[in-house]
């Protein structure tokens, strides 16, 4: 997995998201150069709490967006839950580019998963890993990709990382009756 900010021309960081004429080969072979873009975003109202996850996952020139609720949960498994959705979506194989706003996501695929695989999903401190879970399925469904992670600053007007924050944000409001 790459970390990296700015590569092939693509610009994550630009306020209007990616330009997805840079960076993306246009001739007939395409489709094996083809790049697959997810942003995702969780949400949490109280942490715990009941919260709310998104993704938009842009394929070529076609748009899609999921989103989804828990009635009691954390922001960090909801940022974990906007990312398993999305990959359950994409056709493994695929050159995915992740975009996201979290810390834990991006740090915990490129830097925390191999070292608490290696331990036996404990952390530096010999304790169990948090969200266990998630992480395993984050790790085998990651496997199955050609994935490249981007870390862009959450609340900044990037468009798509505001769009799913939105996303996310509107499935706990969705359900806010529930909550009472």
């Amino acid at each position: 997995m790459d970390t990296k900010n700015k590569d092939k021309g693509i610009d994550i960081d630009k306020d209007k998201g990616i330009d997805l004429n840079k960076g993306i080969n246009k001739s007939k072979d395409r489709d094996k150069d083809k790049v697959v873009y997810v942003y995702t975003d969780g949400a949490c109202s109280g942490n715990p709490g009941p919260g709310g996850y998104a993704a938009l996952i842009i394929d070529g020139d076609e748009k899609k967006e999921y989103s989804g609720y828990y009635p009691e949960t954390t922001n960090n498994r909801m940022e974990m839950m906007a990312l398993i959705e999305a990959l359950g979506k994409i056709e493994e194989g695929s050159k995915v580019i992740i975009i996201s706003d979290s810390n834990y996501v991006i740090k915990g695929l490129e830097e925390w998963l191999p070292e608490w695989k290696k331990r036996g999903w404990k952390t530096a401190g010999r304790k169990a890993v948090k969200n266990q879970d998630l992480w395993r399925k984050l790790d085998s469904l990651v496997s199955k990709y050609k994935v490249e992670l981007h870390k862009v600053k959450g609340h900044s007007g990037h468009v798509y990382n505001e769009r799913v924050d939105f996303l996310a944000r509107k499935e706990i409001e969705k359900h806010r009756d529930e909550n009472k």
